[in-house]
């Protein structure tokens, strides 16, 4: 979970920077058909076949449902929408993942329902994240579409809650060939939405096109794969939790490559994140530690 909240910290980054030489739906679609011949290609030197094993109609349809929810529309959603919001307003969406989450697991997943203390605990990761990132994040920048621009970040954030919840309903299957499936039929999704709204794509620089490798190899085929495994193995509630932490790689990637300012509020928005999630996790702590 770490690993992918630094890798997701950086695409904030890497994204504003793509998208001063593609189109958002093109920028979606690129990291998405990348991250899926990676993914495949790992897949094949393994030797294993795509869609071998046998599985039911409800399990094909879920398939496709997760793989749009999960990466073709919220890149897509994402990419728009931050052309028309602040990224202090990108990352407070992203951080009310978890938030989204919380109730829904309570009543689609056995064994994660709500206790005052991991409510509690998300609210004050809430806070922390909020801390952070200043309340200037909701301050209004004048863009004629920056409602929808925001609209369209919760949605994005709501698109990964919701696959988060279904990747549980899943039959058993390895994490990189689940991940090399899913973004190859996300793919299906993002190449004709791109190409019907923005038409046939132009052909960025090699800058750009460096760019859009990195999009396409680690924060999409990479981070992918450890979503699809953390979701399966440790539950989406866990998994939302690391929408608390991105915000804080975000700034500190931004200091270290941009030479940006951080903010005084870094440390004391840290240690309330880290309250926060340690109160969630109380009870899978207390077990632990009792056990041994």
């Amino acid at each position: 979970m770490v690993s992918l909240g630094f890798i997701w910290g950086g695409t904030f980054l890497a994204t504003e920077i793509a998208l001063e030489g593609i189109t958002p739906f093109w920028l979606a679609a690129s990291r998405i058909v990348l991250g899926a011949i990676a993914t495949v290609a790992v897949w094949q030197l393994q030797g294993r076949k795509l869609f071998a094993a046998p599985a039911g109609r409800q399990q094909y349809v879920l398939l496709f449902v997760i793989a749009g929810l999960s990466s073709a529309v919220p890149f897509a959603l994402l990419a728009w929408g931050q052309q028309y919001v602040t990224s202090g307003f990108a990352g407070v969406s992203m951080a009310s993942t978890a938030l989204i989450v919380l109730p829904l697991a309570h009543f689609l997943i056995p064994g994660e329902r709500i206790t005052w203390l991991r409510a509690l605990g998300f609210a004050v990761g809430f806070a922390g994240v909020v801390v952070l990132i200043g309340l200037q994040a909701f301050d209004s920048n004048g863009s004629q579409y920056e409602f929808w621009g925001r609209l369209a970040c919760v949605g994005a954030a709501s698109c990964y809650a919701v696959s988060s919840i279904q990747l549980r309903r899943v039959q058993a299957i390895d994490p990189i060939g689940l991940s090399a499936v899913l973004l190859l039929l996300a793919s299906f999704y993002s190449v004709p939405l791109a190409w019907a709204v923005e038409g046939p794509p132009v052909m960025p620089d090699t800058y750009i096109l460096g760019v859009l490798a990195f999009l396409g190899l680690i924060p999409t085929a990479a981070a992918n794969f450890m979503r699809v495994y953390v979701a399966r193995t440790a539950g989406p509630v866990f998994l939302s939790l690391l929408n608390y932490q991105v915000p804080i790689w975000s700034i500190l990637l931004g200091a270290w490559f941009l030479n940006e300012t951080l903010p005084g509020t870094l440390i004391w928005a840290t240690i309330l994140i880290l309250v926060g999630v340690g109160l969630t996790q109380y009870s899978a702590i207390a077990r632990l530690y009792s056990k041994s």
